[in-house]
């Protein structure tokens, strides 16, 4: 019988954001596969958690993967952490999960923080309908214009953005959305946390005059 690839949720921030699940699977498995193992490697100390561990990552996923996929086999059991949240979600997750499922090992989700759900919960936009459209293109022509068709989207929309490029794609959304009102969730359940609910031209002059630091989830 192959083994199971179990799709486990960290924290994104606060370390207590975890479930008992997630615990008992993490010290049951025989290898946790890590984006990032010295950051995993922070929360498996704090809750007394020795398994071992290997990368899995996004300039290692092919040749991973296929390790990954032998020991599966084998019928070991592997568990999945991203860097902070739940596995698959604009990471290199997604390989290996799809990799399972077209190679009929079975896999398991053990659901709990996600960055995107947190920063909506209480961003105050419409939380019947969104869409996730991830990281934009660093290329500030073809972020442009995936913001023009993000721009008909009558749905909420949630964006990801690193703390170098955060400038950037909020001038960006000013010019091509107008001064609409968005949300800029910054370093959730983290010690700075910020939500910031304004017009999206005062979020960029606040962040002319205040260094941005952390990461980011917009909302508009």
């Amino acid at each position: 019988m192959p083994g199971t690839l179990y799709v486990v949720a960290t924290p994104i921030g606060n370390l207590a954001d975890i479930t008992l699940r997630a615990i008992e699977t993490l010290k049951t498995v025989d290898l946790i596969a890590a984006e990032d193992t010295s950051h995993t490697n922070i929360l498996l100390e704090k809750y007394g958690i020795k398994t071992r561990m290997t990368s899995y990552f996004e300039y290692n996923k092919l040749q991973k993967g296929d390790y990954l996929l032998k020991l599966l086999d084998e019928g070991k059991a592997v568990a999945l952490v991203s860097d902070a949240g739940t596995p698959g979600i604009s990471d290199p997750g997604y390989n290996i999960i799809r990799l399972c499922i077209e190679n009929n090992i079975p896999v398991v989700p053990i659901p709990g923080p996600s960055g995107i759900i947190a920063a909506l919960t209480v961003s105050g936009k419409p939380t019947n309908e969104f869409t996730f459209a991830g990281f934009l293109s660093p290329k500030p022509i073809k972020r442009k214009n995936q913001l023009k068709k993000l721009h008909d989207e009558k749905r909420t929309i949630i964006l990801y953005e690193s703390v170098h490029r955060i400038e950037k794609l909020l001038s960006d959304i000013l010019e091509v959305c107008g001064d609409t009102e968005v949300v800029v969730a910054r370093e959730v359940t983290k010690k700075f946390e910020e939500m910031r609910r304004e017009k999206v031209s005062v979020s960029i002059e606040h962040f002319k005059a205040h260094k941005p630091k952390g990461e980011f989830v917009i909302i508009i």
